[in-house]
């Protein structure tokens, strides 16, 4: 069965990633059927699966809406009415269930106009005997223009306004250079954690990436050398209910047992700026990936944000290298993230 993933367009890869992470952390067997831009195509088999795209939902921060695929056509009206027309909706509207149909074209794709395309669609399915709801509809249609035409059923879609009330700067206690709230939330999905877990970031800063964990449901820990930036730390915790453990020490030598933790996601200081207590920079990297390395169970992910190139640490700590992207930021800042196992 192919499910559309409306995806938000802030990253090239990032979003894709968290939903091949979030699909493989349910069990979901699946396959990539087509990528386009901000809408990924996948095919999926399991039981339960609409169920269990709906709790995806819940989790995933870079996707607009799930959809359950209708077809799929170039950005042409004819072809998109006779697809719709050709197309057997009975896996996607019950009979005496309601309808209505939203259009949106992901960047510049196509010159079909939304209005129009939406009001084509909808006298289709009404043809087919089923009645439009424009206010409240039993289903969703929506269609999405990019390089193709995707048509479907919204099966779920994702809460992002929450994201924006979470903000760095809407939190009890800010300080500059964190990561926005849904890059730290994919990065956590990306690593698997699952609630009751325990996720661990050594370089946890204001908690960014611990706050996202624990609304997740996992157990978070967390270290930071800076005293002050601890508190602050403490009072973000606390306005978001998370189950936690906040240390303030030494990255370079963490106070937990070996192979104690479930994940761990940090993003580590860079930079001659960064206010860090060690003897240079490649200290602090070989050291701190020494000590994730000890704690992190076996099987399990590391996934590390930074500008500069972590590979070389993580080798040498012991850990095998899954996967490297980067993001651009501005002109002059690159992120780079590594995704590493323990094996």
């Amino acid at each position: 069965m192919l499910y559309a993933f409306e995806l938000s367009g802030e990253h090239a890869v990032l979003p894709v990633k968290e939903v091949f992470a979030c699909l493989s952390m349910e069990g979901l067997t699946f396959r990539e059927h087509a990528s386009y831009d901000q809408c990924l195509v996948v095919d999926i088999e399991g039981e339960d699966i609409d169920t269990k795209l709906r709790f995806i939902a819940g989790r995933l921060a870079m996707s607009h809406h799930i959809l359950k695929v209708v077809g799929i056509c170039d950005v042409e009206t004819d072809q998109i009415i006779d697809m719709c027309d050709n197309s057997d909706l009975s896996g996607h509207l019950s009979e005496g269930q309601t309808y209505v149909v939203r259009a949106k074209r992901a960047k510049h794709h196509g010159d079909v106009k939304r209005e129009f395309i939406e009001g084509r669609l909808g006298g289709s399915i009404y043809r087919k005997g089923f009645r439009a709801n424009l206010n409240e509809p039993d289903v969703t249609f929506r269609l999405i223009m990019t390089n193709k035409a995707v048509l479907g059923s919204i099966v779920a879609t994702v809460d992002r306004g929450d994201y924006e009330h979470r903000a760095p700067h809407k939190k009890p206690f800010f300080y500059p250079g964190v990561l926005m709230p849904r890059v730290a939330r994919a990065l956590v999905n990306i690593s698997q954690i699952r609630s009751d877990e325990v996720l661990f970031d050594p370089f946890s800063g204001t908690a960014g990436i611990l706050v996202e964990a624990g609304l997740i449901g996992a157990h978070v820990i967390g270290i930071e050398v800076r005293r002050m930036i601890s508190h602050g730390a403490k009072m973000n915790l606390d306005e978001y209910d998370a189950d936690y453990t906040l240390l303030v020490g030494d990255a370079c030598r963490v106070s937990l047992k070996a192979s104690s933790v479930d994940a761990i996601v940090t993003d580590p200081p860079y930079g001659r700026s960064a206010a860090i207590r060690a003897e240079s920079l490649h200290h602090l990297y070989t050291d701190s990936f020494a000590e994730m390395h000890r704690v992190l169970k076996t099987g399990k992910l590391a996934v590390v944000v930074s500008e500069m190139k972590v590979v070389g640490f993580a080798e040498k700590a012991g850990f095998t290298v899954v996967d490297v992207f980067t993001q651009k930021v501005h002109k002059s800042l690159t992120r780079t993230f590594t995704v590493l196992r323990k094996d």
